[in-house]
């Protein structure tokens, strides 16, 4: 039996039915392959090796949890549906003067969008103005001071703001009174310190905390005086309620940015009670967020049982709306119960704990929440200073989140590494993000778009992770494109194809013959004729 003489007696009529079959039956696979795609997510071919040839060949899958439903009922699908590019913000956004401008003078650079700086304006105007305002002359100047785009404008404003209360109680001024205020209110007034002007000064012109630490302590003598009083008359008038609103405000914001100042400056223990006391005292302001300052200063302090309190409250109810913290928080806890003993390697060959795998579900809710924190904890990609504002789901939440917790990953033994095994494996349970989740509402679209917005030109904005193509999706595509040119040249020039297939499966089985004439030579003739019979 010769391949050179079976070769020379098939006609050109055998290449152009064979490149045609073949170029219909990849044809048909890869329909069948994106057909499967689209509505698993997976290549049914690699499906099928996972599932029926690994385990012949002892391997284990180790994505068995990644098809596992969650029994905590706290999908996010179910709610009424919010607005997608609510901007929120940042609860743990840094001081202007003392950490922005720094690293300004350092690097040169404007950490702080245009964007974000004008809706840090539009909160201070919200939180810190009221219509009363041009009863006090002080708090008149300070209504034109929030609008100011120029730094120096504004610190200007707040000192003349102060001046002018410096003036009014030393009796150097004299100014008419409104027809609303009697003369005991105005002698009120004249010696309550412009809270707001410590604020404004205290946030952008104070070059150290603890510079910024003394502002706001002489901050909170006036606003909590401003508070008391305001609280008297609260019911008195829808002037009086607006002045009470504001007043609250501005003293929960002082309160809060002390405890933040004593959290920078190393006194954790001590933010952490004012970070307590401040929500028991204003439980119903929830909108400022203040459990998640609360979160990362437990978490420095490694109180894990406290972090855990509070996560029971927030991340429990899915009545509160969630959070790169929470979600992130909460995987940390259930991934430090298991990450000092975790090895890829084990749990391939004995497959997941429990444990490890209500740690592993815990990792797939946090990514799937934000996917973007995974590549900063990890140190896949550079970290810069947060937004003031930050978008929930997006990269400039991850920046916020991985800025001040990648240190409390990093003290958690093997917390990192079994991030890095398991997270990707978030994607393949959720094969079209921007049309349907898992446990929270489809990601939304316009996260990038919002982000570039909120975050410097030199930052590159991270995005939703792409689902790639299976390989074999590829493959077959690729063999589908192939075969149908051939099929294709060889009906155009059947003759001139016929020659080229003779010549490539000659030069193929060349090594084949070669070993036959080889073997032929050596056996004898009667042996040989024996062997080609059978």
């Amino acid at each position: 039996f010769s391949v050179s003489m079976f070769l020379n007696t098939l006609t050109p009529k055998f290449y152009v039915a064979l490149t045609g079959t073949s170029s219909l039956i990849s044809g048909l696979i890869l329909i069948f392959e994106w057909w499967y795609f689209r509505k698993y997510g997976t290549s049914f071919i690699e499906q099928v090796s996972v599932s029926h040839l690994r385990p012949l060949l002892g391997g284990v899958d180790n994505n068995s949890s990644n098809n596992s439903n969650s029994s905590n009922g706290d999908s996010d699908s179910n709610r009424q549906s919010v607005s997608e590019c609510k901007v929120w913000r940042n609860p743990l956004n840094l001081f202007r003067g003392a950490e922005y401008n720094r690293y300004t003078w350092v690097t040169g650079r404007e950490p702080l969008t245009y964007y974000d700086m004008n809706l840090s304006a539009q909160d201070h105007q919200t939180f810190f103005t009221c219509d009363s305002d041009h009863l006090r002359p002080a708090d008149a100047i300070m209504q034109k001071a929030w609008r100011e785009r120029n730094p120096q404008a504004r610190i200007s404003a707040a000192h003349e703001a102060l001046e002018i209360n410096d003036f009014l109680s030393c009796g150097r001024m004299e100014v008419p009174l409104s027809r609303e205020m009697t003369t005991s209110s105005w002698i009120v007034l004249i010696m309550d310190r412009c809270a707001t002007a410590y604020i404004l000064l205290a946030e952008e012109e104070a070059t150290t905390i603890a510079e910024a630490e003394k502002l706001f302590k002489q901050a909170l003598k006036a606003g909590d005086g401003c508070y008391r009083r305001s609280q008297q008359l609260q019911h008195h008038g829808s002037q009086y309620e607006a002045q009470h609103r504001r007043d609250t405000n501005v003293l929960v914001y002082i309160k809060r940015r002390l405890a933040m100042c004593a959290r920078r400056l190393g006194r954790t223990r001590e933010a952490v009670k004012m970070m307590r006391d401040l929500m028991k005292e204003f439980p119903l302001l929830s909108m400022f967020n203040i459990h998640e300052n609360l979160l990362e200063a437990l978490l420095e302090l490694q109180a894990y049982a406290d972090v855990q309190a509070v996560l029971a409250k927030y991340d429990a109810d899915i009545s509160l709306p969630k959070s790169a913290t929470i979600c992130y928080t909460a995987a940390l806890l259930k991934a430090r119960a298991v990450s000092d003993k975790f090895s890829p390697e084990a749990a391939s060959r004995r497959g997941l704990s429990t444990a490890e795998m209500n740690a592993v579900e815990a990792i797939h809710r946090a990514v799937e929440f934000n996917p973007h924190v995974p590549k900063y904890l990890l140190e896949m990609k550079s970290l810069i200073l947060p937004p003031e504002h930050i978008l929930k789901r997006g990269d400039s939440e991850a920046i916020a989140y991985a800025f001040f917790h990648l240190a409390h990953w990093k003290r958690v033994e093997g917390a990192l590494n079994l991030l890095h095994c398991t997270w990707e494996g978030t994607f393949r349970m959720i094969p079209y993000p921007l049309e349907k989740g898992h446990l929270f509402y489809p990601y939304p679209i316009c996260t990038e778009t919002a982000d570039r917005e909120l975050l410097p030109s030199f930052h590159e904005v991270s995005v939703y992770p792409k689902k790639e193509l299976p390989f074999f999706i590829l493959f077959t595509a690729g063999l589908c494109s192939f075969t149908a040119m051939l099929a294709l040249l060889t009906h155009q020039f059947p003759e001139l194809m016929g020659v080229f297939a003779k010549a490539f499966l000659s030069t193929l089985f060349a090594p084949l013959n070669f070993v036959m004439e080889k073997v032929e030579s050596i056996l004898p003739s009667s042996l040989w004729h024996q062997l080609t019979r059978i």
